[in-house]
């Protein structure tokens, strides 16, 4: 017997798909990893999956999300796809581009 709860899980909102594309385990590299593994576990516990993609040994992943610098991070699900570049030491920036907080001014501009 399947248990469907994972897929299910990886299919609504709630889940994030995350893809971070590194090209072999340079300092850059594995702090972005650190950093986001950090965030998320602090802010998408038991809600997400980390997928690396190390451009080193699979250069031809990249065209497919147009990566042009690295490390990258692409955020696969909840849809829209969105794209952060860097070693994703701001946390804040990290957390605005993933959509888990506001951009700043922009609660201004709504009230």
């Amino acid at each position: 017997m399947k248990n469907s709860k994972p897929k299910e899980a990886e299919e609504s909102r709630d889940f994030w798909q995350l893809r971070l594309y590194v090209a072999g385990q340079t300092p850059k590299s594995l702090a972005a990893f650190a950093n986001l593994k950090k965030i998320c576990d602090e802010h998408l516990s038991g809600k997400y999956r980390i997928e690396i993609i190390d451009l080193i040994e699979n250069p031809t992943l990249a065209a497919g999300d147009q990566i042009l610098a690295i490390p990258t991070l692409v955020r696969k699900l909840p849809e829209p796809v969105r794209k952060i570049i860097g070693d994703l030491s701001n946390a804040e920036r990290v957390l605005v581009g993933l959509d888990l907080r506001p951009v700043p001014g922009e609660e201004r501009r709504k009230a």
